[in-house]
């Protein structure tokens, strides 16, 4: 007991040496030191290095020891588009309000605003990163902390543009309170595990706004992904939680709310899906529960492929699509229950909130437009009114499975 004691208090006095020992460099015009690769160099492991307000043109700066950088007034860091700007290579660093902008752009080498290898409990917090390649980049990243950035680029080809946060074989990630827009990718996850993305504006972005594949029991809560050229895809990856996010105007002839592609064991609660295209395309879907969320003002609510499985969608709110389900097979393996459907025009007679005629939300238009896309032009003519009408009194077309067998006749309050 003593023993145990007495090495605690070692550790502790240890440390307070460690401490007492950090040293501040001051970075500036007017300080000893001008350069900021000068005072990285001259600084120890757990030293601090203040820099003033200003612009600095330096070329690819490595930080190989535990140190933390704060900037005094946003000073800019300029890659002069030439240059990786922050390399990271050690564990324990922090960066801390900088203007970080202009690094180079290589098909080659993926160059970035800042770029961590192989390193743990890393922070990059309060910083400005603009008309980089790649924003902020972490590779074989762990229980790093990417938080409170503004991350912009100007890209208008794919090819010639990065991702505004790029993880790839992490883990333990929080990306949190992050805008980025610009870039190919807003923010993308390669072999990503146990991660959380949450609060994060992602918009205008010429792919996706948030991209997922390979990475498993990761969890996204209370982004907003708005305008982004196809939306969110989530794809390959079992074990993800989507929780109280934003889907909106994300418009186009391949753009989704989301994509979800061979995805399994997941929830998908509490989101908003409005004014996209499709607010979720699902193929290869299986044991996701999705439940609470709100499907308004789309073109097709949700499209499911007839690959999916075990899927439960209860109490949802459908309110306003063109279409709210279509599907392109006939067999249903995915269960429907307890939704609000605004085309639902059943009765409640023992007013118990519930529908007494179940609700088929696949109508025969949509089964024929999957099947013709040329047929759109027939949409809301007496024709497709009147086959719809007439499937719903005698369905043969229409999957006869895909029902809400107890449809709510109010909207859920979320």
């Amino acid at each position: 007991m003593y023993k145990k004691t007495y090495l605690i208090l070692i550790i502790f006095f240890l440390s307070f040496l460690a401490k007492l020992e950090a040293k501040t460099w001051w970075v500036g015009k007017n300080e000893s030191l001008h350069s900021l690769n000068q005072a990285i160099q001259s600084a120890r492991a757990g030293d601090e290095i203040r820099v003033k307000k200003g612009v600095y043109f330096e070329r690819n700066l490595i930080i190989d020891k535990p140190l933390t950088l704060i900037g005094e007034g946003l000073p800019v860091l300029d890659g002069e588009g030439k240059y990786e700007i922050i390399s990271i290579k050690a564990s324990s660093v922090k960066v801390i309000g900088f203007h970080i902008r202009n690094s180079g752009i290589s098909s080659l080498k993926d160059l970035a605003g800042i770029k961590i290898y192989d390193a743990q409990d890393v922070q990059i917090v309060h910083n400005l990163i603009t008309n980089s390649f790649f924003g902020i980049y972490t590779q074989y990243g762990k229980n790093c902390q990417i938080k409170d950035n503004q991350i912009v680029a100007y890209g208008k080809e794919e090819q010639q543009s990065g991702n505004g946060i790029h993880c790839w074989n992490s883990s333990y990630m929080h990306i949190e309170d992050n805008v980025v827009s610009g870039h190919r990718d807003g923010i993308y996850f390669e072999f990503v595990t146990q991660s959380i993305i949450k609060n994060n504006r992602s918009f205008r972005n010429l792919r996706y706004g948030l991209h997922f594949m390979f990475s498993n029991h990761d969890t996204y809560i209370s982004n907003v992904f708005t305008n982004n050229g196809a939306g969110v895809a989530v794809m390959f990856s079992n074990h993800v939680n989507m929780f109280n996010n934003t889907f909106h105007q994300n418009w186009g002839d391949a753009s989704y709310g989301i994509l979800l592609k061979e995805i399994s064991d997941g929830k998908i609660q509490g989101n908003q899906f409005k004014k996209n295209t499709t607010g979720i395309y699902l193929e290869g879907v299986s044991r996701v529960n999705m439940s609470r969320n709100t499907f308004s003002s789309n073109g097709w609510g949700l499209k499911i492929q007839a690959s999916c499985q075990d899927m439960n969608i209860h109490q949802n709110n459908f309110i306003n699509n063109t279409f709210d389900v279509s599907t392109n097979g006939s067999l249903v393996l995915n269960n429907f229950d307890g939704n609000y459907w605004d085309k639902y025009e059943g009765y409640d007679l023992n007013k118990d909130h519930f529908g007494d005629i179940p609700f088929r939300p696949v109508s025969l238009f949509s089964i024929i437009l999957e099947k013709n896309p040329t047929t759109l032009i027939m949409f809301r003519s007496f024709i497709s009114a009147l086959m719809d009408k007439t499937e719903k009194l005698i369905p043969s077309l229409t999957p006869e499975q895909l029902k809400d067998q107890s449809p709510r006749v109010q909207p859920i309050p979320l």
